[in-house]
């Protein structure tokens, strides 16, 4: 029996992931779901933000579908997001940016760089260490070449670095390019504050971009505006033997509890768990039946609408499900 953890944790997470954890349901009908509670408002509760217990049944899962977790400016509270993805080796973070006219993925290294979790903090000065090696850029270089392939656009596999400041990304880029090599790909090099500007006015030249960890989360970030907002944008966290699904973005608090969070990030990360699953299709159908509620004008308040969460969420669901609503 497939087992999926739902962990909504923190803030609009508690109100996002049910919508997208319904359509799971729809699709994997036989599957056991499992809740784990973790986050901050855990922290509170019990000292602890995420138990060994927990880590523990997270790794037992075939999936995890992940909400939005607080991480408060204490530095006792370690990111458990990061922990995470250590403890379970999610080297691969892969986030698609997709509408209308924009269809690029974003492969970003999820273990290393500036999120070593290698740090000394300090009255005078704190220090973060920015981790890359050898191993770890060859085999997000490696999932990158083999999502390029399978996109089969034509288009050159952008390697977003900063070497020509950062010695760390030297090492980084000659590996991809090397790995990009070995798969007879065309490669384009360039420096991420350039690519930044350039995948905004131009996003058509672009199919998959492979960056180190702290680039990727802004670029990613960035690429939001192409799509309408942070509300738009999910993801995947993928290694070895585990695999987690996420919305890009965080957990609101200043608008947690309205009832007013897009939910479609959440939803589309639930779409591309289902694809990691090899659910065949249903990728294609959520993907239908949100663009079908945005045409509608059926949004939450972060596209200009006035639609609650819940109310995206059940359009969506009922079209899935084909009962469809106007």
């Amino acid at each position: 029996m497939t087992k999926i953890a739902v962990v909504e944790g923190d803030g609009i997470g508690r109100e996002v992931i049910p919508e997208a954890e319904k359509i799971l349901r729809f699709f994997l009908p036989d599957a056991e779901f499992v809740r784990v509670e973790l986050g901050f408002d855990q922290w509170k509760k019990t000292g602890s933000a995420c138990s060994k217990e927990s880590m523990k049944t997270l790794k037992e899962m075939d999936a995890i579908l992940f909400g939005a977790v607080t991480t408060p400016p204490d530095p006792e509270y370690k990111s458990i997001l990061l922990q995470i993805r250590h403890e379970l080796d999610l080297y691969a973070n892969i986030r698609p940016v997709k509408s209308e006219s924009v269809d690029l993925v974003i492969v970003r290294e999820n273990t290393e760089g500036l999120y070593s979790g290698i740090e000394e903090i300090g009255e005078e000065r704190s220090t973060t260490l920015r981790v890359v090696t050898r191993d770890c850029s060859r085999r997000i270089a490696e999932k990158a070449c083999s999502i390029s392939i399978q996109r089969n656009q034509n288009k050159p596999l952008v390697i977003g670095h900063k070497a020509n400041v950062l010695k760390s990304d030297i090492l980084f880029r000659d590996i991809c390019i090397a790995v990009a090599e070995t798969q007879n790909l065309s490669i384009r090099s360039m420096f991420i504050d350039a690519l930044c500007l350039d995948v905004l006015l131009h996003p058509d030249r672009y199919d998959v971009i492979v960056t180190t960890n702290m680039f990727g989360d802004i670029l990613s970030d960035t690429c939001g505006y192409l799509t309408g907002g942070l509300g738009m944008l999910p993801s995947a966290n993928i290694g070895k033997n585990h695999a987690l699904f996420e919305p890009v973005h965080g957990s609101a608090p200043d608008i947690a509890g309205r009832g007013i969070a897009n939910p479609i990030a959440a939803i589309r990360s639930a779409a591309m768990l289902l694809e990691h699953l090899g659910v065949q299709d249903a990728a294609e159908k959520i993907e239908a039946a949100v663009q079908q509620t945005l045409a509608l004008g059926i949004v939450t308040p972060d596209l200009g609408g006035n639609a609650s969460t819940r109310d995206v969420g059940e359009n969506i669901f009922a079209k899935i499900s084909g009962n469809q609503r106007s």
